[in-house]
């Protein structure tokens, strides 16, 4: 039978692919540091090149910035096609010192391997290219219908893709997408996630005097840009957790009663999170469990402020400039274009006399939500089954992936979010790692896909 072949072949080569990885891995395709173009694209051709070893036709389509890698293998007339979506690029390493090995160098430790890109998503999208492999060196063929596209620029917002994939519907055509980029929901618990939030993000300059101010001369005077930016900042949420922006919740699609259901049969403890993050309590929308909060509702957040004096000793200075960055994770049918003009309406109304501002829109992704009761999401839980021996749960994440919506925008199809990591891998962080043991679950759970789609 052509899956126990398949099965072999795995088990054979999975040391292999492991080192393949590791080697993947070396090359510090650091997407957003322009002195690491040179190492991108060696990633992105150290793709292509595995891409032909199985026996694939597979190019780099060029983009302004890196490449995308693309590759497809169209021989089973009659059977869905998928679309495999990957990024070979990684977030910068730094800060250096809290790594306890080289960012860039492999380690095996616990079970693990550890390195920038272990999870995020080398190792993560290198499985689907191994699944082809076993297939393809095995039977010469593959169930379905695969088209490849491997990008390098979804650290720094994937605009070149955008534009590839509004030139490209036509080739990229396929009945499904699958994306491994996301976490199962804890240890021996596989998830599919059918849910994601979405993103507007934004900068908030206010500008007060021409110049920085002696405060004890100016101060009750003019305009404190700091204090006005933390009287704007603090009037975005109240003290329930609820976003005062009018009109902020008017399109949020409410949660339907099963996905409260399955929120709640998740095993999961709120003084356990509590005491996990070291936090002396758990905050949010009133009304709403944290699992519930984490992945289900809408939040607000402010990342980053700057403003006046916090060197050492005392200055006593009002600041000319503040600025702030803040976003909204956005779910179900809000749009980001709609949260961006009432966060516009919003900063107006509540500007304090005295100072000006400008509001800057750096980033905005939809949410996603996909029918969990498609013949391919079935196929999904059903190949997750077979690669980690443990049923699946279907859960909503609280993370954004630009490029969901982009598929379902461009090409009309879900994408089948299936994530092999762990929610403690700390992908965008220091020492981010990837159970080795769920790598290869990861490998076998791609491979299987392929014949439950074909079925």
């Amino acid at each position: 039978m052509a899956w126990d072949q398949v099965e072999r072949y795995l088990a054979e080569h999975g040391p292999a692919f492991v080192e393949q990885l590791k080697d993947l891995i070396r090359i510090p395709s650091v997407s957003a540091q322009p002195a690491h173009d040179k190492d991108t694209r060696r990633a992105a051709e150290f793709i292509r090149d595995d891409l032909r070893a199985m026996g694939l036709e597979a190019v780099l389509i060029e983009t302004a910035r890196h490449p995308i890698v693309f590759a497809e293998w169209t021989g089973a007339p009659g059977k869905p096609t998928l679309l495999v979506y990957g990024h070979y690029d990684v977030q910068p390493a730094e800060p250096l010192e809290p790594w306890l090995s080289p960012p860039f160098e492999p380690t095996e430790r616990n079970g693990n391997l550890y390195a920038r890109g272990a999870t995020d998503d080398k190792g993560q999208m290198f499985t689907h290219l191994k699944a082809a492999e076993a297939w393809l060196k095995t039977t010469g063929g593959l169930p379905v219908n695969v088209k490849f596209m491997i990008e390098g620029e979804e650290e720094v917002g994937g605009a070149s893709l955008e534009n590839y994939m509004a030139e490209s519907a036509d080739r990229l055509a396929c009945d499904y997408a699958v994306i491994s980029d996301t976490s199962q929901f804890a240890p021996g618990m596989p998830a599919v996630t059918y849910g994601l939030k979405g993103l507007a993000y934004f900068e908030l300059t206010v500008t007060g005097a021409d110049r920085d101010l002696h405060s004890g001369t100016f101060g009750g005077a003019v305009a404190n840009p700091l204090n006005a930016l933390a009287q704007m900042l603090a009037s975005l949420k109240g003290p329930d957790g609820r976003i005062q922006i009018a009109g902020f919740y008017d399109t949020v699609k409410p949660l339907e009663p099963w996905e409260r259901e399955e929120f709640a049969r998740l095993p999961f403890s709120e003084r356990g999170f509590q005491d996990e993050l070291k936090v002396p309590a758990l905050f949010g929308e009133e009304g709403y469990t944290t699992l519930e909060r984490k992945g289900a509702r809408p939040t607000c957040d402010v990342h980053g402020l700057w403003g006046g004096y916090s060197g050492p000793g005392p200055k006593t200075v009002l600041p000319c400039v503040a600025g702030a960055k803040f976003s909204f994770r956005l779910v179900p049918d809000q749009e980001p274009a709609e949260i961006e003009r009432l966060a516009r309406a919003h900063i107006a109304r509540v500007t304090p006399p005295g100072v000006r501002c400008e509001l800057t829109t750096h980033h905005g992704a939809p949410a996603v939500l996909v029918n969990v009761d498609t013949p391919g999401m079935k196929a999904a839980a059903r190949a997750v089954e077979h690669g980690f021996g443990a049923r699946p749960v279907f859960i909503r994440e609280g993370g954004s992936i630009p490029v969901v919506g982009l598929i379902k925008e461009r090409l009309g199809v879900d994408t089948l979010l299936l994530g092999w990591g762990q929610n403690d891998d700390n992908l965008h962080g220091p020492n981010e790692k990837f159970s080795l043991a769920d790598f290869h679950r990861g490998v076998k759970a791609a491979a299987r896909l392929l014949l439950e789609l074909s079925n």
